[in-house]
């Protein structure tokens, strides 16, 4: 078979960069690794507890980590940031009490700070949400991907494609669909691609949705 790697990781170090920023030593490099985890497992678990969106999206794009002896810096992308309009400070303080109690970190100092991206459609995360959503609720997965195609037109990305696996609408065999608007070249290293893989839970069982979207050539 064709021999797949992760589009992030097969161009870090030329125009990706990491997303967790720090060093350890190798005796603690798991634990941190396992930090990291939890700090975004506890942030996306909050948002989804606290913040439904109309659409029923958490609209996290990505969570940044970067830390220092005494600071952990946590920078969260999001697309529709509910979290910044409705009383902005308590709810931050809420979720950086909740993340602290969670890391038990009695003698670093824990920052969240909340950017708003621009055009929330040019990123896979949100796109899977929204797909994710279409399907729990049983729309059509061809009906569902064209409308998720749609939707990135509005960020003026030059390519998408869309893959879903599993046993789609039910079916007693579990098969892989895909489609492809514009170009994705995945074997140009110098192409930017976003991409993300995510797992739903549907009646039928689980389904897994894996976009790639191509941003623009550096």
């Amino acid at each position: 078979m064709g021999q797949k790697i992760n589009p992030l990781g097969f161009r870090l170090g030329t125009i990706q960069s990491h997303h967790s920023l720090w060093f350890a030593k190798p005796k603690n490099y798991s634990e941190d690794l396992q930090e990291d985890k939890k700090i975004r497992d506890c942030i996306k678990n909050y948002v989804q507890k606290n913040i439904r969106i109309s659409s029923g999206m958490e609209g996290i794009a990505r969570i940044e980590i970067q830390k220092r002896i005494d600071l952990i810096q946590v920078i969260v992308y999001m697309g529709f940031p509910k979290l910044l309009i409705e009383d902005k400070p308590r709810r931050v303080e809420e979720l950086q009490m909740n993340v602290q109690k969670e890391l038990n970190c009695v003698n670093r100092k824990l920052n969240i700070a909340i950017t708003r991206i621009s055009n929330p459609y040019g990123h896979p995360n949100i796109l899977a949400e929204f797909l994710a959503g279409q399907l729990k609720n049983r729309v059509s997965f061809r009906k569902a991907m064209k409308k998720t195609i749609e939707l990135t037109e509005q960020a003026n990305t030059k390519g998408i494609q869309v893959q879903i696996a599993g046993r789609i609408d039910g079916k007693e065999i579990a098969r892989v669909e895909w489609i492809r608007e514009g170009r994705v070249p995945l074997q140009t290293i110098e192409a930017k691609i976003d991409y993300c893989s995510y797992t739903v839970r549907t009646i039928y069982g689980v389904l897994g949705i894996k976009i790639w979207i191509f941003v623009d050539e550096e």
